[in-house]
């Protein structure tokens, strides 16, 4: 069994039954990721939410932005950071993408207002973005002679090669409907219904679909990306047949076999 879930600063944290309620509460900054919420975010998505029996993660931000992005006095120290020191900040930063990437649990970013440059890679490296209709998207790092290198490796599980050349280099709002329109997010709903539609759509997945599956399906996909046409098929192979000895998919199939039903997974 996986350590307790410690008690934050910047999160707010609740467990309704296997599902984790996570919200960014720093409004006074509009949470943006300064290096302890970062941190934060960090630990709690590298934890192996499954084995405490998690089976899905809602992300929001508290009041009227979902994230400024990078925190403004972080920004300042990097005007004289060293080489080594910027390296060791952009790990800091890979090491949260990552541990969202690899989180084995379902994982859901409720945005509404702003979602800007970190706070977007944040929101978009979730299996899900539900949007309210008023949220706004960019990827700002080109305004000030950044890049945004990291978001770059996983922005193809998401998006064609063309938006997101245009996402990343002409640095303008997004607005909710055409982030529904490209694929960078999966669902708008009024701000009212933010945090029910996002309920609504992990209890869905999680009735109809077994979370070791889920989890496996995940792997898969980050383990392709970008692999040639051969690799693709020699791990998907391997996960298939490695899948076929899981618990779940015995249950799965024999499940069906005596009622012609899949099971009720929740």
């Amino acid at each position: 069994m996986s350590e307790a879930i410690p008690e934050y600063t910047m999160l707010a944290v609740r467990r309704e039954a296997d599902l984790l309620w996570v919200t960014l509460d720093n409004t006074r900054r509009a949470n943006a990721l300064s290096p302890v919420l970062l941190g934060e975010l960090t630990d709690l998505y590298s934890r192996d939410l499954r084995a405490q029996g998690v089976r899905a993660i809602l992300l929001s931000g508290e009041g009227k932005n979902f994230s400024a992005g990078a925190d403004l006095g972080h920004l300042r120290s990097l005007l004289d950071a060293s080489h080594d020191e910027n390296l060791a900040d952009s790990e800091r930063l890979r090491g949260l993408f990552e541990s969202v990437l690899r989180q084995e649990a379902l994982t859901v970013a409720l945005v509404q207002g702003a979602c800007v440059a970190g706070g977007c890679g944040l929101a978009t490296a979730h299996d899900f973005v539900v949007a309210s209709e008023e949220a706004r998207f960019l990827y700002s790092e080109v305004r000030i002679g950044f890049v945004a290198a990291l978001v770059a490796t996983y922005l193809p599980l998401r998006l064609k090669g063309a938006d997101i050349r245009e996402l990343l280099l002409n640095p303008e709002f997004v607005d909710a409907a055409r982030a529904l329109e490209i694929g960078l997010v999966n669902r708008v709903v009024p701000a009212a219904q933010l945090r029910q539609a996002g309920e609504e759509l992990v209890t869905g997945i999680l009735g109809r679909a077994s979370s070791e599956s889920i989890a496996r399906t995940k792997r898969l996909l980050l383990a392709i990306l970008g692999q040639p046409l051969d690799e693709r098929f020699h791990l998907a192979v391997e996960a298939n047949a490695a899948s076929r000895a899981t618990a779940d998919c015995k249950h799965g199939i024999a499940t069906f076999l005596a009622t012609k039903q899949p099971p009720k997974w929740r």
